[in-house]
């Protein structure tokens, strides 16, 4: 029996009222599914994650995994709203008790988003310790400068957190000594010291460029301790590797049910196309794929809810994700054929959504690097 079962049923009749001609529209139109988040908001999903102390559901990430997983499998993208789950976590883990208190429960209510983590810059790419923005104490202000990309949600925002230098690379003892996570008001930065450039690109993401000249930030809104930001980041990444490969595991499945339900209907020399083997056996190697990162998400979330080290089982969990979902993507644009290519039947519409994963949060390179070295203990790659 599925321990999960409620809450996936309770997210499936949500989700039912945003059917894929809901998200082709959105895609079509380049627009934020604003509708569907306040739903989800309202539902006290983007919550699940806040203690109830705060005024959330108090869950833990498998039942988050299980929200987003049934998000991406009705035919949705959780892009627009996933974040709020992993980002709040580095307020609840490190923030003061008075920022929680003044942050938690509005954005557990839906009064505030905070969908936006400033971390990518330009030149410094997935290398996070190179990162140039800085952050100078001026009293009881930090003053910022510096950029970031791919800011995703930045736009729908009300809150960022920002990761910036507030000791320069070349005094600290190690790279990853001297960065600090703050806490941005969005709503009073933008046109005072933060512009906001939207990317366009292959999916409907609503990425951005954030440019940050003189930006004045209180000193109470430093997360933890001043020099500490790296470690924080990394605490909360085992979070974000297992509900993004959730969402892999949705498309996976998603995909592998389109087909299959295709490939029962459309006949071809007089037979279903679903009775060829060339047909069967890709769907069906998919389906085992997709089912066995399914337990790895499983696996890594069982231990980060029960404050065990987790980060090769999600790392693992991401990576096994990923590759699944692109595989059954793949054998469903196969078994469509032409059709496939058609917007009316979505395929390409998450054919495009589900490569993102192979490159982003982390791409499949980084992750094999941090298994060779990490758990095999080969020499470190970079």
């Amino acid at each position: 029996m599925d321990p999960y079962a409620d809450l996936r049923d309770g997210v499936r009749k949500l989700c039912a009222r945003f059917p894929e001609t809901y998200w082709r529209k959105l895609d079509e139109e380049e627009a934020y599914p604003e509708a569907f988040v306040e739903a989800m908001t309202e539902a006290g999903y983007l919550a699940a994650l806040i203690p109830e102390e705060y005024g959330g559901a108090g869950l833990g990430v498998a039942e988050a995994s299980v929200i987003l997983e049934e998000i991406h499998r009705s035919g949705g993208n959780a892009a627009a709203c996933h974040a709020q789950m992993y980002v709040m976590g580095t307020l609840l883990r490190h923030g003061s008790e008075e920022q929680k208190r003044r942050y938690l429960p509005a954005i557990a209510r839906g009064e505030l988003r905070l969908q936006a983590f400033g971390v990518t810059e330009p030149d410094a790419g997935s290398d996070t310790a190179a990162i140039r923005t800085s952050a100078v104490r001026r009293g009881d202000r930090y003053v910022i400068h510096g950029q970031k990309i791919w800011t995703s949600r930045a736009l729908y925002s009300d809150l960022m957190l920002l990761v910036a230098r507030t000791t320069p690379l070349e005094a600290v003892r190690r790279r990853t000594d001297g960065l600090s996570i703050f806490l941005v008001d969005l709503r009073e930065a933008v046109g005072k010291g933060v512009t906001i450039r939207p990317i366009r690109t292959m999916i409907n993401h609503h990425t951005c460029e954030v440019f940050f000249d003189g930006l004045e930030v209180p000193a109470e809104n430093l997360i933890g301790e001043e020099g500490q930001g790296f470690r924080y980041l990394l605490d909360g990444l085992n979070a974000e590797r297992i509900l993004i490969a959730a969402e892999c595991i949705g498309d996976g499945y998603w995909f592998i049910e389109k087909a299959t339900q295709y490939a029962k209907e459309r006949v071809v020399f007089g037979r279903p196309i679903g009775q060829n083997q060339g047909i069967q056996f890709p769907l069906a190697q998919a389906y085992a794929h997709v089912r066995a990162a399914d337990l790895m998400r499983f696996e890594a979330a069982r231990r980060f809810d029960a404050g065990l080290p987790c980060g090769p089982e999600a790392n693992m969990a991401k990576l096994l994700a990923a590759d699944a979902s692109w595989e059954a993507a793949n054998a469903a644009l196969q078994t469509f054929g032409g059709f496939g290519f058609a917007r009316e039947y979505d395929i390409e519409r998450k054919f495009r959504e589900t490569r993102l994963y192979q490159v982003a949060p982390v791409s499949t390179n980084l992750i094999l690097a941090y298994i060779a070295h990490k758990v095999l203990g080969l020499p470190k790659s970079y």
